[in-house]
């Protein structure tokens, strides 16, 4: 196991084999702050905080990842394959594009398409689709209905653009089925392809896009309870 990293450095702090990993890191520290017991923090290191504790007994680490696939590729990369992470679960807010889906419902990332080049560093001769964990697909969707959460299982966009210059790029996404639209999963999901771990995505629905309907940041930092409590509830 790597001792530390240039963009992870836990000086001797242990990072359990289950990583909660939000975009904001001041999510993570709401994790840490509201959910974990004798927590120690483990990175700093550009502000991208990261801390293990316990969770009913479970040693549990949270860390942001930042936005966008190349942030969290180099973050979800370095956990998997230099400190020895097994199973990363990203928790985060989403865009929702379909009409049955409304703010606050849980989106389970069954898959995660992408208009990210990041695929092609494998060369790969075809469209890969990358996928999260089966059983992890599958716990986190008993977890959900256990608490009645309003949860929609399918596939995600991960986009690398915010603002897009085409008016037509949400409404081609949603005509084939797209759930939502978020900007990190489809790295996390080839990373672990690539390096035989698991992976999963949680999304709350932050907004819907093509209805003009938004939370505020406030929220989104602190009131997506739902999906914090599915994750940690399946860590392994």
């Amino acid at each position: 196991m790597t001792k530390a990293t240039p963009h992870i450095q836990p000086n001797g702090k242990k990072i359990a084999k289950t990583v909660l990993m939000p975009g904001d890191p001041l999510r993570a520290k709401y994790i840490a702050d509201n959910y974990l017991e004798n927590v120690e923090q483990f990175n700093e290191v550009r502000n991208m905080f990261g801390y293990t504790g316990t969770y009913n007994g479970k040693e549990v680490s949270v860390m942001g990842s930042g936005m966008g696939v190349p942030s969290i590729g180099i973050y979800s990369y370095e956990l998997y394959n230099f400190f020895d992470v097994d199973t990363i679960i990203r928790i985060g807010s989403c865009g929702a594009l379909q009409e049955n889906v409304n703010l606050y419902d849980v989106i389970i990332a069954q898959g995660a398409s992408t208009n990210s080049s990041y695929v092609e560093q494998y060369n790969i001769p075809g469209h890969f689709a990358p996928l999260a964990d089966f059983e992890l697909i599958l716990k986190a969707k008993q977890k959900a209905d256990d608490i009645g959460a309003t949860t929609h299982v399918g596939n995600i966009l991960s986009s690398d653009t915010f603002y897009n210059a085409d008016p037509t790029f949400n409404e081609q996404w949603q005509r084939m089925g797209v759930l939502g639209i978020e900007m990190e999963s489809a790295a996390l999901y080839l990373n672990a392809t690539y390096a035989n771990k698991k992976a999963l995505g949680i999304f709350t629905v932050s907004d819907h896009i093509l209805r003009d309907e938004a939370t505020t940041a406030e929220e989104r930092q602190n009131s997506f309870t739902q999906m914090m409590e599915i994750a940690l509830e399946i860590a392994e």
